[in-house]
């Protein structure tokens, strides 16, 4: 609840360089380190040699891009039910950045998969339900952009979002229900991790300094967005 509170408006407004700075310096100092031990230190994979390290990027990338579409999902669905005024604007503000975090999955997966497949691109499970989730981004931030009537845009994007969400059980339970070439997951929340600490730690940092990215771009553009529902408030109430 506290998190939720620290979202409101009158706060977001409020935020400064002496804010985002610190945010700014963490990031660029977990994209060194983790750059770092992901070219240099870490070793090559015993199959895919060195074209393993697009890892780096790929997963990190992934993991947010997903993240990010669910999120989006989950409270334009609360948006749509409870009309709380914030959800809209929070979702809004996170769109174009899992729009980006698809397109380097999907890049860097081509990067990927030419060396270890043989191809820069293949119909492949994972692969086509990810290239979906680009369609429904666009659909989404199109929705915004091309209907200029708050509330009408807001609950056809909520449906759009919310449709969308059916989606991602298939991109991450794609590799167990079908066969594909795309390998299976490496990384569960149910069981060990199968990578070695060598190549997970880099690959942990890596996400890391990609959150900082995230978190520093959405809080930018959230208070864009505020400062811009403020500006046209003051233009229809000149008082």
């Amino acid at each position: 609840m506290q998190m939720l509170k620290n979202l409101f408006p009158y706060k977001i407004i409020r935020l400064d360089k002496k804010f985002f700075n610190p945010l700014i310096v963490m990031m660029i100092v977990f994209f060194i380190v983790g750059l770092i031990f992901a070219i240099l230190i870490s070793p090559p994979d015993y199959i895919q040699g060195d074209s393993v390290r697009i890892m780096y990027v790929h997963v990190p990338a992934s993991f947010i891009s997903l993240f990010t579409f669910g999120f989006i999902g989950i409270i334009s669905a609360l948006s749509l039910i409870f009309k709380i005024k914030i959800f809209p604007l929070m979702a809004k503000s996170l769109a174009p950045l899992g729009l980006i975090f698809t397109i380097t999955s999907i890049v860097t997966g081509s990067l990927w998969g030419k060396p270890t497949w043989g191809v820069w691109w293949a119909w492949d499970a994972r692969l086509t339900s990810m290239l979906i989730l680009l369609l429904f981004y666009l659909i989404y931030i199109s929705t915004w952009k091309l209907i200029p009537e708050y509330n009408k845009a807001n609950k056809i994007s909520s449906i759009v979002a919310i449709i969308g969400t059916f989606n991602l059980p298939i991109i991450k339970f794609s590799v167990d229900w079908w066969n594909t070439l795309h390998q299976t997951s490496s990384i569960t929340l149910t069981s060990s991790p199968t990578i070695h600490y060598q190549m997970l730690i880099p690959l942990v940092i890596m996400l890391i300094g990609m959150l900082f990215f995230f978190l520093i771009i959405f809080l930018m553009r959230y208070k864009t967005e505020l400062l811009k529902i403020k500006l046209d408030n003051k233009e229809k109430d000149p008082k």
